[in-house]
């Protein structure tokens, strides 16, 4: 083959050169090959004696001083080592130290390797549904460790309904290994709670090599003794019963303030201790209302001219929790309040008398920046998962165990609740300061 027939035939095969290097004193040129037709841009050695063209996907080779046509050239050429690549996906819920906990992979990652790269899935599971992704860079980690919310974007993916098609048709679970195969992923990172967990181990199961970390302003996942957000939502919600105090102290009034936490109470019991609620009330302890009446009853009598509840938007009577699930749904279908806060509000005023007002502090909770205990754990935690890249240690839950950061297998922890215990501690020192649960 002649020089000028080799290069017409190579241009005609590829788009684009992704490489040139110097060997044996001449130059070669690793080309990758594509469907469409485009030339050829090469940037030559000079003082090269022999000139040699590659085609890396064909194998082709072609030495023009000696005119020999060569289909093996591996021996020919050093292999470039592959490209490490993480993904990385925030999923579920948004809380105020996403971002902290991705920079602290990321610097991690960047520290130990000098040939990592990582992607970023866009809105959680649905961008490696749909290979919705960007190539991130060390600058896009940079200036994100007091920022709220997440770079990536977040959404939520039910988990039972996750074997269940698309719109479209497509299968969800087998759509999202494709992605991670087709980028040729070491591992993914996921950053979520209790549903997004579910979903990480399902992908574990599927055969993907996943690494997750503990992401709930609840504190609910079982496993782990924190979990990142918490705090900072914990400072939110204080933060709004301690300015309902001036005001509910002004006026003489009882005041109700809903904070999230639909199964599990713990931001409650945290923000109402903090805060100091009179009442608290938690979705692990019915609540007795005539109880809570007398609680407030008692307070009046003692020349208290406001009281403060907390209540979980969870919180539950004990007559509500004595019905069928399905039961309690009808219920709260057919409710002509917009939630438990006003449904408790509008009992208490009619059996006492007394002037209720709700505040529900909502969606703030979820955001502003992170405080400086969950900088320091994202932190740790981001480190600890890198560490378990390292290490090959896939298929774990990156979690705090008596204040050491350490893991524990996804198995364990996909689909379990950490509850608050009414006999634990808390509770008890809790009521020992006065506070009532409303269950006694």
């Amino acid at each position: 083959m002649c020089r000028k027939a080799a290069w017409a035939e190579l241009t005609a095969r590829v788009t684009s050169v992704v490489d040139v290097q110097s060997k044996m004193r001449g130059f070669y040129i690793i080309i990758s090959y594509v469907q469409k037709q485009s030339c050829i841009r090469c940037r030559k050695r000079t003082g090269a004696d022999t000139a040699f063209l590659l085609a890396h996907s064909r194998g082709l080779l072609y030495n023009y001083k000696m005119g020999i046509l060569y289909t093996d050239v591996n021996h020919l050429r050093k292999e470039r080592p592959r490209m490490r690549r993480i993904g990385m996906l925030t999923s579920g819920g948004d809380c105020q130290s996403l971002n902290a906990t991705m920079r602290g992979v990321a610097k991690s990652l960047y520290n130990m390797f000098d040939d990592v790269e990582i992607v970023g899935f866009e809105e959680g599971y649905k961008g490696l549904m749909y290979a919705d992704y960007q190539i991130l860079k060390p600058s896009d980690f940079s200036g994100i460790l007091t920022r709220g919310g997440t770079i990536l974007g977040t959404s939520r993916q039910p988990f039972k309904l996750m074997r269940e098609p698309d719109e479209n048709g497509l299968d969800k679970v087998e759509a999202m290994k494709h992605t991670y195969r087709k980028l040729r992923l070491e591992c993914l990172v996921i950053l979520g709670g209790n549903g997004s967990q579910k979903t990480a181990n399902l992908l574990r199961e599927e055969g993907l090599n996943i690494v997750s970390l503990p992401k709930t302003i609840d504190n609910d996942l079982w496993g782990t003794d924190m979990t990142f957000g918490f705090e900072s939502a914990v400072n939110v919600a204080t933060n709004a019963i301690d300015c309902i105090h001036t005001t509910a102290a002004s006026h003489g009034r009882v005041f109700i303030v809903e904070i999230m936490g639909h199964k599990v109470g713990w931001l409650t019991l945290h923000a109402g201790i903090a805060g100091g609620a009179d009442i608290i009330l938690l979705p692990e302890i019915p609540y007795d209302l005539n109880v809570v009446c007398d609680a407030l009853k008692k307070r009046s009598a003692a020349g208290k001219k406001f009281s403060i509840l907390a209540v979980a938007e969870g919180a539950i009577s004990k007559e509500d929790a004595a019905l069928s699930k399905k039961e309690l749904k009808e219920k709260k279908k057919n409710s002509i309040y917009p939630s438990i806060a006003y449904e408790i509000g509008a009992k208490i005023s009619e059996k006492t008398g007394q002037e209720v007002r709700v505040t529900v502090p909502g969606h703030m909770q979820r955001g502003g920046e992170p405080c400086p205990y969950d900088r320091v754990l994202s932190t740790r935690l981001g480190a600890e998962a890198a560490k378990l890249i390292r290490d090959g240690e896939y298929g774990n839950m990156v979690v705090v165990r008596d204040g050491e950061i350490t893991k524990i297998p996804l198995s364990e922890t996909a689909g379990k609740l950490k509850y608050v215990d009414p006999k634990s501690s808390i509770i008890e020192e809790a009521k020992l300061v006065g506070i009532s649960f409303g269950d006694e």
